[in-house]
């Protein structure tokens, strides 16, 4: 077979990606951006060249498909840029952090031609398969509810919480097996070990024709076990994903009625035959044989959108402490969330799928983008602006004369300030200087913006930094006052311009230019020059 994958993450997950890859004849690459896990392989896959550079990966043309196998943060944008070098692309779960970023990858990858498949493993389980089609056979008789029980100790993450870890699995096989999208969703939860960072769930979800699903997952266990049951009128079926050859087993429950009472004989689990194969192997070879004949995946690009959807809603209820959510949820333009204890004085503008949290107060005449999230106790004064898709963590006060572009990011009890030289008894309020902190920028934890200054476009400022001075775009600033350290890339890697004045993050594959002025895309200055 030809030799035309390349697996990028190669770390605890994509080492099963590579060994399943490599033993179907068809790995080309592997790639990481950290040395130490590729250090790992030499030896092991004889021929495999090793790379940290994605974007001399996607370069090559002999890589025809691209597996993503990275933390969830990159999925978007890595999948983007394959797309965009004409790869066909294989990406883990979740297909993106984003509904909105979802959904652009399946329409770049359709509007191109692209294959583009979600690593939702269990739909490539033979017991799973087997389930599904005794249940469309109508051997289990109408379907009562299906419960899942998803629980491990440790495999921790901070960037997501326990149900964006875990419960993209299961949410995805609940779609499969009944085949219908739920009319309510309600998500409970508790973060115990990482503030903000839930490390136990309950999701229960209502189906128009009456069924409910329950899934429980949790990193916080003393053991680990993943079981699937369905309980049907007719029989019930137990999925088991561990080490007995049984995986899958049917009960059928005798169920008298004992003085208006009804008392269940149970009987023998009767095990259903299936394949002994690897769900991962199964899965690896039909990316391989989507490339081939250009069909649609079974996992393909909008199942991975509908999984997503499900967990916005999810979060949502699990946010709002348990809150039933309507779904499908109304569109997002012209809505946004408000917790209870929150103020809103009118007038004001904010779009849609916005979220504004306990104790937060935005005043009068501000203005505040769509997808926008403002923590606890955020505080917003009149004439800011804030763009779309801007997250304020907790403790955090937006003065007058502050505008903050899209894709910013503030860090929890960072400070603006407003004014120079402020005194209490002296009021200052026609001194208001503008502070701008542009596109996609980040300000650290408990770090301070003087007033006046300019933040540049995907600047980092790092935890704790006083800025005193404007900050470049991608500069990386950091102490007091704040000097510069660095640049970072779009994504957040460190970028190196060590050979020459150009570099390619070796993560996203993002191009740039340095000179005497700063950093800047490579893409830009090229558009500018043909223009």
């Amino acid at each position: 077979m030809e030799r035309h994958i390349a697996v990028v993450g190669a770390g605890r997950w994509g080492r099963n990606l590579v060994r399943n890859f490599h033993a179907l004849g068809a790995l080309h690459t592997i790639c990481d951006a950290d040395p130490r896990v590729l250090a790992r392989y030499p030896g092991d896959f004889p021929g495999v060249p090793l790379e940290t550079n994605f974007e001399k990966v996607l370069a090559d043309p002999a890589v025809r498909g691209v597996v993503i196998a990275t933390q969830p943060s990159l999925h978007f944008p890595l999948t983007q840029r394959a797309l965009e070098a004409s790869k066909d692309v294989l990406v883990e779960k979740p297909l993106a952090l984003a509904v909105r970023d979802a959904r652009a990858l399946v329409e770049r990858a359709e509007r191109c031609g692209r294959i583009l498949m979600v690593g939702h493993l269990l739909a490539y389980h033979p017991a799973i398969e087997k389930l599904g089609e005794l249940i469309a056979a109508g051997e289990l008789g109408r379907i009562y509810y299906l419960y899942s029980n998803r629980v491990n100790l440790g495999t921790f993450r901070t960037e997501e919480n326990i149900l964006w870890s875990f419960a993209p699995h299961d949410l995805a096989i609940v779609l499969r097996l009944l085949k219908e999208e739920p009319v309510r969703l309600v998500a409970e939860g508790a973060a115990y070990l990482q503030s903000a960072v839930a490390d136990v769930t309950m999701s229960s979800l209502e189906f128009p024709s009456g069924v409910r699903a329950h899934i429980f997952v949790s990193w916080l266990h003393p053991y680990k076990e993943h079981k699937l049951v369905v309980v049907g009128s007719e029989k019930m079926a137990v999925f088991t994903d561990n080490s007995d050859p049984h995986k899958l087993r049917l009960y059928k429950p005798n169920i008298r009625w004992v003085e208006r009472t009804p008392v269940a004989d149970m009987v023998e689990a009767t095990p259903v035959p299936i394949a002994d194969e690897e769900p991962l192997r199964r899965e690896c070879q039909e990316f391989l044989d989507c490339i081939a004949t250009r069909r649609r995946p079974r996992t393909d690009g909008r199942e991975g959108v509908a999984v997503l959807e499900l967990l916005e809603a999810l979060q949502e209820s699990l946010d709002r402490r348990g809150a039933s959510v309507a779904y499908p949820r109304p569109p997002a333009t012209g809505t946004y969330f408000a917790h209870e204890t929150a103020i809103i004085d009118q007038p004001c503008e904010i779009g849609g799928g916005t979220k504004i949290w306990h104790f937060s107060h935005v005043m009068a005449g501000a203005r505040i983008g769509r997808n926008c999230i403002l923590g606890q106790n955020v505080h917003v004064a009149p004439g800011v602006e804030i763009g779309d898709n801007v997250k304020i963590q907790n403790n955090v006060s937006v003065y007058t004369g502050v505008i903050l572009e899209d894709d910013v990011f503030c860090g929890p009890s960072m400070v603006f300030t407003n004014v120079s030289t402020p005194r209490s008894h002296y009021p200052r309020r026609d001194q208001y200087e503008t502070t701008r902190v542009r596109r996609g920028a980040t300000l650290g934890a408990n770090s301070t913006i003087l007033s006046g200054v300019r933040i540049g476009r995907y600047a980092f400022v790092a935890a704790g930094a006083v800025v005193t001075r404007d900050v470049a775009d991608f500069a990386l600033v950091a102490g007091v006052p704040a000097r510069p350290q660095g640049w970072r890339c779009k994504c957040g890697l460190a970028l190196q311009f060590e050979n020459g004045n150009g570099t390619t993050c070796s993560l996203c594959g993002e191009r740039y230019l340095a000179d005497e002025d700063g950093v800047r895309e490579a893409e830009l200055e090229a558009s500018v020059r043909q223009r």
